[in-house]
This record gives C-alpha cells, sequence and structure tokens, in this order.
C-alpha cells in the first residue's frame, strides 16, 4: 500500500477555517441547533434520546437509524445499511476492501481528494474528467474506454464537489448498466442529494438501481449536521456488506450513540430539513448572483445544479492562487482554489475557487469581498 499524501483541503482548512472572519467555501448546508433538531423528533425517537445509555452500539449501526436511512430509497432495506463515522470512513473502507494491487478503478475528475488518493495507494487508477467546456458534462463514453479487464470499481460523485453538476439520469443509468454488464462496483457519493435546483433532476440512487452498487452518504451535507459525523453505505449484496462491517472493526468499531440517534431524527425529519435548506439556497443565489455581475470583468459564475457548492472561474492577472491567499490575508474571506482540486490523474482547471452558497447570511462575506476588489481597483 501506497503511503497518502497531505490532504490538501484538509490542511488548508486547518490554516483557515476557524481563524477566517468569513468562510465563504463551506461545503456544507446551513447548521442546527441542538433544540431546533431535537424539537423535530417524534415520541419514539425522543424517547430513546431521553433514556439512551451510553454504552457500545452495534458495528452495523443503530437498528432504529438503518430503519430511517432505508427510507430513503426504494430498493434498499434496514439490513442493506452499514453505518460509519462520517462518510470519509466509508470511502476509506469501501476502497480498501473492494481494491487490491493488482486491480483497476477509473475515478471522475474534479473531485474531492480522497476519492482518488485512495484508491491510487492501492491500485491503479485511470481519471476521467468531467468536460469543463460541456457544463462538466460526463462522457460515459469516456467512462467505458476508461476499463479495463481488471477494472473493479468506478468511483463517481453528483451532484458533484466542487463543480455542483448534476449529470442527465439517462447518463447515469447507462453508468450502472455499464458497471453491472462488466462486473464492476459502482461506487457513488451521493452527499448532496437532495439540493438539487431543479427536484426533476434529481438522479437516482445507485443502490436503487443494481445490488452490486454502493450509495454512499451523510448527515453533513445536504442535512446541514456535520457535527454528527454519521455516514453511511447502502448497497444490497449481502457478503460485500459483511467484509465492510468486519474493515470497520479495525477502525471506528461502532459509532457514537448519541449521534446516532440524533441522526436518526434529523434524517426521519429530512425533508423538512432538506426543504429548509434549500430555502437557504434559493434565497442566497440572487445574491451571488448579483456580486459576480458586478465584477464581472474578473470572474465567470455559473449558478450549481445541485449542492451547495460552487466553481467559478478567476480572470485575474493574478492567478487563482495568489488570488485566495491575498484574498483571506487581507480581507478575512475564506475561498478554496483550483489547487486543492488538482489530480493526478487528468488535467483539472488552474483558475477555478470553490465557494459556499449553503449558509444563512452570506451577506457580511460577500460585502467584505466587495469592499476588497474595490479597493484592489481604486
Amino acid at each position: 500500500m501506497t503511503k497518502l499524501p497531505d490532504f490538501r483541503l484538509e490542511t488548508y482548512f486547518s490554516r483557515w477555517e476557524f481563524t477566517a472572519r468569513h468562510h465563504l467555501t463551506a461545503s456544507d448546508a446551513e447548521t442546527m441547533t441542538m433544540a431546533e433538531l431535537l424539537a423535530l423528533a417524534g415520541p419514539e425517537d425522543r424517547q430513546a434520546w431521553d433514556t439512551l445509555a451510553l454504552g457500545y452500539t452495534e458495528t452495523f449501526g443503530d437498528p432504529g437509524l438503518r430503519r430511517a436511512v432505508a427510507g430513503m430509497y426504494e430498493r434498499v432495506g434496514a439490513d442493506d445499511v452499514l453505518c460509519f463515522g462520517g462518510a470519509q470512513e466509508g470511502l476509506n473502507l469501501a476502497m480498501q476492501v473492494l481494491l487490491e494491487p493488482g486491480d483497476h478503478a477509473v475515478v471522475i475528475t474534479p473531485n474531492y481528494q480522497s476519492a482518488e488518493t485512495i484508491p491510487l495507494s492501492l491500485c491503479e487508477v485511470t481519471g476521467v474528467a468531467l468536460d469543463e467546456q460541456q457544463d462538466w458534462a460526463l462522457d460515459v463514453d469516456a467512462v467505458r474506454a476508461a476499463l479495463r479487464p481488471n477494472t473493479r470499481v468506478v468511483s463517481v460523485n453528483f451532484p458533484n464537489n466542487p463543480t455542483g453538476k448534476v449529470i442527465d439520469a439517462a447518463d447515469f443509468v447507462r453508468l450502472v448498466e455499464l458497471c453491472d454488464a462488466r462486473g464492476i462496483r459502482l461506487f457513488s457519493d451521493e452527499v448532496y442529494r437532495g439540493l438539487e435546483r431543479d427536484p426533476a433532476r434529481t438522479l437516482p440512487q445507485a443502490a436503487d438501481l443494481s445490488e452490486r452498487a454502493l450509495s454512499l452518504n451523510v448527515t453533513s451535507k445536504s442535512l446541514g449536521l456535520p457535527g454528527l459525523r454519521v455516514g453511511w453505505i447502502a448497497c444490497r449484496d449481502r457478503e460485500l456488506r459483511s467484509r465492510l462491517e468486519r474493515a470497520k472493526h479495525y477502525t471506528t468499531i461502532c459509532n457514537s450513540a448519541p449521534s446516532e440517534i440524533l441522526a436518526r431524527i434529523a434524517i426521519t425529519a429530512r425533508e423538512r430539513i432538506l426543504a429548509r435548506n434549500r430555502g437557504i439556497i434559493a434565497e442566497n443565489l440572487p445574491r451571488f448572483d448579483a456580486f459576480f455581475a458586478e465584477f464581472a470583468d474578473l470572474f465567470e459564475w455559473r449558478a450549481p445544479d445541485g449542492g451547495c457548492v460552487a466553481y467559478p472561474r478567476y480572470l485575474g492577472a493574478d492567478g487563482v492562487e495568489e488570488f485566495c491567499t491575498s484574498l483571506v490575508e487581507q480581507a478575512g474571506v475564506l475561498l478554496l482554489p483550483a489547487s486543492m482540486y488538482r489530480s493526478d490523474l487528468t488535467p483539472t482547471p488552474v483558475d477555478r475557487f470553490r465557494i459556499g452558497l449553503g449558509r444563512r447570511d452570506p451577506g457580511p462575506a460577500l460585502a467584505a469581498f466587495a469592499d476588497w476588489l474595490r479597493a484592489r481597483k481604486a
């Protein structure tokens, strides 16, 4: 196993996330207080919270939580769900279970760094880039061309981080069918599902479409509850679920009992929480549209199809890396420059940055950003 490189994004956040005055690149939706979340609990879940004993929990996850998660899917039952300590643990262990030296994987780019670096630490990996010139489209034929006889995994992420792209449902179904026909596992990161601007474009979940596919999700992003640290994989392959559970014995063993009850409450109330978070994004988008319209000479802006992050282009002569560094150091406004999403597999844009749209009241951050830009022009 190859040693993993530093996680660029998390290293950058370690420096700036809690020191910058304005966190304008957040990847999660607006969070809730404990009181707000508990107010959504039904009688059974509230009783479970009030009487909770702080012992070990089941490795697969709290049975009530797994039932609530299964309710998000059409063909997934509670037994098809395995819970993890966030999405990162699920991604990491899935790749270690699915891939061995001598195997091959295909990963789309740009993507969250570990979606690339973990497979690369285990086997050969081919990247397939979303087409920046075609509204970040995924060419399913390019995925097909990248496959080899020893390809074991194809890894995708829609709505995509950082671009916000949602591909057409027909293309997603083609991708599932391609993987099934070749005996390949489709690993589908679906952590932003539920925040589509047009609900009609919401993709089906991979685990509903195929017994071999894995759907990764988490309470962190669309639900805006990253502090719970509860993620899960839904997969209808019992043998694979058993292998994943045994892998978890070497990491967290089981999740936090309080977090699992709180996650159960949130997932049961997910339609209300998602509607709230979609409303925040819808309210914010005109503010971002107006901001980027004022500085159209410096940016190319496009609202995302889904999720709560976007990936605008910076047109300034100083380059996006210097631009983002100067912005956070001088104005206290944090963005993520393109280097956080560079890939060893494919070329990736070098002139873009990630901006977050899901937090309430971005006004002060956008005002500080605008004042800094105007001062630079003066």
